[in-house]
C-alpha cells in the first residue's frame, strides 16, 4: 500500500484480513527523543510497507556481534497489503512536550457510557499504531519493530490482535460477518464515497484553526474492545437474533425487505402487523436517519483472546472507526445504543480509546516534523 499521500493508509484502504493494534505510553519527557523516534518510525514504516526490512540489512547485515535492526520474522514474506497508521491520544498534549497548543479541540477524552465496564489497562494511550495486512505475521512484525525502536522512549500500554475484518471499506468487497454470524457494516461509508468522506471522516481546515492546523486532512480514531458473550448468544433462537439486529442472518436484508442493500423502511410491517424492525433493534438505533445524519467509517475486526477464566471464550469485536469529530458523531451514536439497544444483553465494552490520526505525508515529510512543526 502506498505509504505517502493526502491521507494515511489504513483508513479508507480496502480492509485487509488481519490487524495488530497497539497503544503506547511515552515514558521519556524529552521532546527531542519523541521527535527523533517519530522520524525514525516514518523511515522504518515506509520501508516495511513495500516489503523491506525496518532498516537496510537489518536482520543480519550488521554482522554476528551487532544487534539486528530488524527482528527477521517477515524475511521472505511479501508486503501482504501492509498499511501502518499512527495516531495521538489526548494525553500526549499535556505539558511534557510543548504540544498543548497544537492539540485539536475535539481531541478530548470520551465520556462514560451506560453499561461500560472499562479496564484501564485496555484503555487510553499517548500514541497508537494500527498495522493491517493480509498476513498476520507481517502485521505483527511491523508493530514489533516499531516498539523495538522505541525502547526507552515508549512502552506498550495495551495491544489487540484482530482477524476477520468486520466491515467492508470498498464497494469491491463483500460485507463480512461478526462473531454473532451477522453481516456487519452494510451501510458503512465506502472509499468511493468521496463526498461522504469529506463530510463525515476527514478533519476540515476550519475544524483545526491556528497551531492545530497540522491535523487538517486527518481523522479521529475511536477504538472500543467489545466483549461478546457468545455462549449465551449461541443458545438464542434465530428469530430473536434477527429481531435484535433488525436484519436477516442469511442474506443480511433489513427485516421487511429482500436483499442486503435494500433501503431500510422502518415502517414496513412484520408478520404481526407491527413494524418489522423494532425501534430498539441495533440497525434502527445506529442508522443515520435516527441520529440526525451521523455516519462513521467502521473498520473493526473479530478477536479471540483465550478464556475468561470462567469457562467462556474471551471473544468479540475490536471496534475501530474513523470520523471527523468523535464527540459529534460517535458519542451520540453510542449513547443511543447504550440506552436502548437490545444487543446490550449479549455484549459489554471493556476497553476504549480516542486518537487523532494526522493526514498523510508528502515529499520527505516525517511524523516528527508534522507533529512538532519545524524547529
Amino acid at each position: 500500500m502506498p505509504f505517502r499521500g493526502v491521507h494515511q493508509a489504513g483508513i479508507v484502504t480496502a480492509a485487509q484480513g488481519r490487524m495488530h493494534f497497539v497503544a503506547l505510553d511515552v515514558v521519556s519527557d524529552d521532546p527531542q527523543r519523541l521527535r527523533d523516534l517519530l522520524k525514525a518510525w516514518t523511515i522504518a514504516a515506509e520501508r516495511m510497507t513495500y516489503g523491506a526490512e525496518a532498516a537496510p540489512g537489518g536482520a543480519v547485515g550488521g554482522g554476528p556481534w551487532d544487534v539486528p535492526e530488524d527482528t527477521g520474522e517477515a524475511l521472505g514474506l511479501p508486503p501482504s497489503a501492509l498499511s501502518i497508521t499512527i495516531g495521538y491520544g489526548p494525553s500526549l498534549f499535556d505539558s511534557r512536550f510543548g504540544l498543548a497548543d497544537r492539540r485539536p479541540a475535539a481531541l478530548r477524552e470520551l465520556p462514560a457510557f451506560l453499561g461500560d465496564d472499562l479496564d484501564p489497562a485496555r484503555s487510553g494511550g499517548d500514541l497508537c499504531i494500527q498495522a493491517c495486512a493480509n498476513d498476520p505475521q507481517v502485521a505483527v512484525h511491523a508493530v514489533r519493530n516499531l516498539i523495538r525502536m522505541g525502547l526507552g522512549t515508549v512502552s506498550v500500554r495495551w495491544s489487540q490482535l484482530g482477524f476477520g475484518r468486520t466491515s467492508a471499506t470498498s464497494r469491491a468487497q463483500q460485507t463480512p460477518r461478526n462473531l454473532f454470524g451477522f453481516k456487519d457494516g452494510t451501510a458503512n461509508i465506502m472509499a468511493e464515497d468521496t463526498a461522504a468522506l469529506d463530510t463525515h471522516v476527514w478533519i476540515a481546515p476550519a475544524d483545526v484553526p491556528g497551531p492545530a492546523a497540522w491535523a487538517a486532512g486527518g481523522s479521529y480514531l475511536v477504538a472500543r474492545r467489545i466483549r461478546m458473550h457468545i455462549e449465551v448468544w449461541d443458545r438464542t433462537p434465530l428469530r430473536e437474533q434477527e429481531v435484535i439486529f433488525g436484519r436477516g442472518k442469511l442474506e443480511g436484508q433489513p427485516l421487511g425487505q429482500k436483499a442486503e442493500r435494500d433501503i431500510i423502511d422502518f415502517a414496513a410491517p412484520g408478520p404481526d402487523g407491527q413494524p418489522a424492525i423494532a425501534d430498539v433493534a441495533h440497525v434502527a438505533l445506529a442508522h443515520e436517519s435516527n441520529l440526525g445524519g451521523v455516519r462513521i467509517l467502521r473498520r473493526g475486526y473479530n478477536f479471540t483472546d483465550g478464556s475468561d477464566g470462567q469457562g467462556h471464550l474471551d471473544a468479540g469485536l475490536f471496534f475501530v472507526a474513523f470520523m471527523r469529530d468523535a464527540h459529534r458523531q460517535f458519542v451520540p451514536m453510542q449513547r443511543a445504543l447504550a440506552s436502548k439497544d437490545v444487543l446490550n444483553e449479549y455484549i459489554e465494552h471493556t476497553g476504549s480509546a480516542l486518537f487523532v490520526c494526522p493526514p498523510g505525508l508528502s515529499g520527505e515529510q516525517d511524523w516528527g516534523t508534522q507533529l512538532f512543526g519545524r524547529a
